[in-house]
């Protein structure tokens, strides 16, 4: 495995007519009892106005840990701006981008590939550019003279806007779909505001190439917004296999990560999703990761342990769970799992108290 400290320069994608070495990757069924499936199953589409969004939520997470929903109240016009912002970010010449390039010592805001791209040894066919807290600093990078910074930065602030609004009635539906009181959701509201702009350019080999590899996000919850296929989940359970989540117009794409996983003593788990490239379609999407303040301990609900089922996973912090997917990746999870001995330790006092 490649060094936590390594970085790869960043490659002008655009000049290349045959794919590199260094990013061609083996088969892309590459993750244990996976297939591809394309027998029309798909995640569910939910309207979030309907009198059954509690239930249909509930359903969506246990059997996909992703589903798309309308109705969600983010203007259609704001998603089209905001992806046009990104389209004219990742048009600037490599060069320009790089002004804006995140530093390790710094930390992962500005523009370059995916952090999770030091765990392999091949590299992504893709570019990123993260935005925590106001892009200002990053934009007049890029766009240093007159007032070019402006559009970009006024569509990011709106959409962070957009989406606190939103992913607060998202979060209160999916605790509900727990059992969970609405004052629950509510201490886990305010934390830190992440948007993720990614982009997949054209590859001359896609079926060689990966946009961005397996892996699940350390977040309560993921919206992501996209208008074009790349998007693939693993299904788990009796049904496993790649899916490709095809676009929704005017739908996002709603991801559990793997702070719900523990909130819901693994209940719901945390989605496996990766991207994948095409050989004539740049690909743009948005992603807002959702995670809560950072002095909140997330630990399995008390309403979701009980003498048959004792809380698989110690409290964690938002801050030292990052901490741990930056260093572990994914073996993150297991990290803070609790073990079997503990567990049956657990269990037999509980009913010994009972």
């Amino acid at each position: 495995m490649p060094s936590l400290k390594d970085t790869h320069p960043h490659f002008d994608f655009f000049s290349a007519d045959s794919l590199p070495d260094s990013y061609t990757w083996p088969p892309l069924d590459d993750h244990p009892s996976s297939v591809h499936r394309s027998d029309g199953h798909h995640p569910p589409v939910i309207d979030l106005d309907s009198p059954d969004a509690v239930d249909l939520v509930r359903r969506a997470c246990l059997d996909w840990g992703a589903f798309h929903v309308t109705n969600h109240g983010v203007p259609t016009e704001l998603l089209h701006r905001v992806e046009s912002q990104t389209r004219r970010l990742f048009s600037l010449p490599t060069h320009l981008k790089n002004l804006a390039a995140r530093s390790p010592d710094v930390g992962v805001s500005g523009f370059g590939p995916a952090p999770i791209s030091r765990f392999f040894d091949k590299r992504f066919w893709s570019e990123g550019f993260t935005i925590i807290g106001s892009p200002f600093e990053h934009a007049l990078r890029l766009w240093p003279d007159g007032l070019g910074h402006v559009p970009f930065c006024d569509a990011m602030r709106e959409y962070e806007e957009a989406m606190e609004g939103f992913t607060g009635r998202l979060m209160r539906l999916a605790f509900a779909s727990l059992g969970l009181d609405e004052s629950v959701a509510s201490e886990f509201r305010g934390g830190p505001t992440v948007i993720q702009l990614n982009s997949y350019p054209p590859c001359p080999d896609p079926g060689r190439a990966m946009g961005l590899a397996a892996h699940t996000d350390s977040t309560l919850l993921t919206v992501l917004h996209q208008t074009a296929t790349g998007l693939q989940v693993l299904r788990r359970g009796g049904s496993t296999g790649w899916t490709t989540v095809r676009p929704v117009p005017g739908a996002l794409v709603v991801h559990i990560g793997d702070l719900l996983h523990v909130l819901s003593n693994g209940r719901y788990q945390s989605v496996v999703h990766r991207a994948v490239v095409d050989r004539a379609r740049h690909r743009y999407s948005v992603a807002y990761l959702c995670g809560p303040p950072a002095h909140v301990k997330v630990s399995p609900s008390p309403t979701l342990v009980g003498p048959d089922r004792a809380p698989a996973y110690r409290a964690v912090v938002w801050g030292e769970y990052l901490g741990l997917k930056a260093k572990l990746f994914d073996r993150a999870l297991t990290s803070i799992s609790v073990p079997c001995d503990v567990l049956s330790i657990a269990c037999f006092a509980s009913e010994v108290v009972h």
